[in-house]
């Protein structure tokens, strides 16, 4: 998989195995650019991410391993940013980064994704649960802070999923995507969750190439075994929905290549 752009460190606490792991992982696999996105720092959920006296620390280990392996792939460096109102930080947004991917991984305060939290969703309407986690996600695009979409519909991770066409819950959010020039990344975790398919189901990801959405590729991997662990699927998803060609970012500047 030529670009894997989404991948954690230890630093977020719930990732395992060295920076070079990872990146030796990517070079077996071909990769020719590879981004540490670890979760960004924020005053909520600190279990699960680093913290803001670790940015630097992040920072420099990402640019110091990026010059070590500077002749066989590129190394870029990023932040996963959690959308969460009255939460996100200037002290992340400042920071000089090739690209922000934007996530949501709460409704409300509630962290949907967390198998810690999973009881909450018995006594929820799940389209309307659908509804308000799409609706986080056309903020996000509206916001305008972000140039990636992390895990579109990560709403669907552990199989509860809605009665209505998901294409018509998540049409806001698409036009709100296409009207920031966003990317959405195929992100092919989904493939190691319950619900056993890509982020973003191949529904959406259709519905994304009728509007011309770029796409690009990533691992989301919290340990070195991860990466590129489902690229052949995630690939043949791409290729078959009609894509081919992924962003890649330097600076936060998009380039479109082909896969």
């Amino acid at each position: 998989m030529i670009v894997d752009l989404h991948n954690h460190t230890t630093l977020c606490k719930h990732a395992e195995g060295s920076m070079k792991d990872y990146v030796e992982k990517a070079i077996e696999n071909q990769t020719k650019y590879f981004g540490f996105s670890d979760h960004a720092p924020m005053d909520f959920d600190q279990k699960y991410r680093m913290q803001f006296s670790q940015m630097r620390e992040y920072e420099a280990s990402v640019r110091e391993i990026k010059d070590i392996y500077k002749d066989d792939i590129e190394i870029l460096l990023a932040y996963e940013v959690d959308y969460l109102k009255g939460y996100i930080d200037k002290r992340v947004l400042d920071a000089k980064v090739d690209y922000f991917i934007g996530s949501v991984h709460f409704i409300g305060k509630w962290g949907f994704d967390n198998p810690e939290f999973i009881g909450n969703y018995k006594n929820k309407d799940i389209d309307k649960i659908w509804q308000e986690y799409f609706d986080s996600i056309e903020e996000l695009a509206k916001s305008g802070l972000f140039d990636i979409v992390g895990h579109l519909d990560l709403i669907k991770i552990f199989n509860f999923l809605p009665k209505k066409d998901v294409r018509i819950i998540a049409q806001g959010a698409l036009k709100a995507i296409k009207k920031a020039n966003m990317t959405v990344e195929l992100n092919m975790s989904g493939y190691r969750k319950e619900t056993k398919e890509a982020y973003p189901s191949k529904s959406l990801i259709e519905s994304m190439f009728e509007l011309q959405i770029p796409i690009t590729f990533s691992s989301d991997s919290h340990k070195p075994s991860q990466v590129g662990l489902y690229s052949d699927k995630l690939l043949t998803l791409a290729r078959e929905t009609g894509y081919n060609k992924c962003a890649v970012f330097k600076g936060r500047d998009r380039q479109l290549i082909k896969f």
